[in-house]
């Protein structure tokens, strides 16, 4: 089994905490992706799994076995860095063997696992070229072949596909994924970017100062986001935040309009909501909110539009053939199963 287990997991720098009891299961098999802002806690936490770093308090268990006290090779784990990690002088072949230098197999059983793991990676016409004969994407595989051939128990990736261009990236993003898919391995994956954690990830688990915000499938987090930060940081563009006050069984926006919401929240209570751009647009009848176009970003099959209002600049979605012009007043409205509410203090979610 190659499950992973972090309890109360907590690190500190001198007198600063840095992780808070970080709690998180994860099965065997399972794809899992540690996301969130610079300094959020991700990075440390996987060099906590890895043995890089010392842990402070709680337990690391990886097959139901507490590692803290083992060397990193001791672990049964392999890590995939960002910047590659491998030797400038020798061959892809070599590259990719070197995880086997200390394995007491067979010369011939070496050569063969080399071989299978190239086939898997589509190298196998490369394996007698050096790094400087191949381009990022090859260079991030040979890394990614070089852990594989070990078969480790858990595949920790730190932000692998950051120094590759947007094109690489996703090139590289379905090629783990399609690994992971043949390969069935348990992989935990740190990276800044929403978009590489929503398209690759079994769950995601977004951080932030140190603590974890939440854990859920891609769709949960999307769609039921716990807070204010998890709904800001996750999708592209933001959440729309507007305030608004409960009265009366209904949500009364701020200077807007009343909408029933069916949502059992004490009356006369301030509230935030939050809409996903793509679910608000303009609409010819009553409006949830009022302003006036000043940005119109084209898509092609849609146009994102930023509305000027009381509430400040709301993003929301116009059909990509006859956008409303810039200048124009329109209203926006919103179906209320995709309005989101949260508390304006403490940013978790209502309902």
């Amino acid at each position: 089994m190659s499950n992973l287990k972090l309890s109360q997991l907590v690190k500190t720098y001198g007198q600063t905490e840095v992780l808070h009891r970080i709690d998180l299961d994860i099965q065997d098999g399972e794809f899992v992706v540690l996301v969130g802002p610079s300094g959020c806690g991700k990075s440390t936490t996987l060099r906590l799994i890895a043995g890089l770093e010392e842990v402070t308090g709680g337990s690391i268990e990886i097959g139901g076995k507490v590692v803290n006290n083992l060397e990193p090779k001791e672990r049964d784990i392999a890590m995939v860095f960002q910047n590659y990690a491998i030797y400038p002088h020798m061959t892809v072949r070599k590259n990719i063997g070197f995880g086997l230098r200390s394995s007491k197999l067979p010369r011939a059983e070496k050569e063969k696992r080399i071989d299978e793991i190239a086939e898997i990676l589509g190298m196998t016409d490369l394996l007698a070229r050096k790094p400087g004969q191949l381009s990022g994407g090859q260079r991030q595989r040979v890394a990614i072949g070089r852990a594989m051939v070990r078969d480790p128990a858990v595949f920790l990736f730190d932000e692998p596909l950051s120094n590759l261009d947007a094109q690489l990236r996703t090139q590289m993003r379905l090629e783990i994924k399609k690994l992971h898919q043949r390969v069935g391995a348990t992989i935990v994956f740190v990276t800044h970017d929403q978009v590489e954690a929503m398209t690759m990830a079994d769950r995601i688990v977004i951080m932030k100062d140190g603590y974890i915000q939440q854990i859920g499938t891609p769709s949960e987090v999307y769609h039921a986001p716990a807070n204010t930060f998890v709904a800001g940081f996750i999708g592209s563009p933001a959440m729309n935040m507007i305030p608004a006050t409960v009265s009366g069984g209904a949500i009364q926006i701020d200077g807007g309009s009343r909408m029933e919401l069916g949502a059992q929240i004490s009356d006369h209570r301030k509230v935030m909501l939050g809409i996903r751009p793509e679910d608000l647009a303009p609409v010819d009848g009553p409006a949830l909110i009022t302003g006036s176009v000043n940005v119109r970003e084209p898509l092609g099959h849609e146009t994102l539009i930023h509305v000027g209002t009381s509430h400040g600049d709301i993003i929301a979605k116009a059909d990509g053939r006859t956008p409303p012009e810039l200048g124009n007043t329109v209203n926006l409205g919103a179906e209320a199963q995709n309005i989101h509410i949260f508390d304006p203090d403490s940013g978790a979610a209502l309902r």
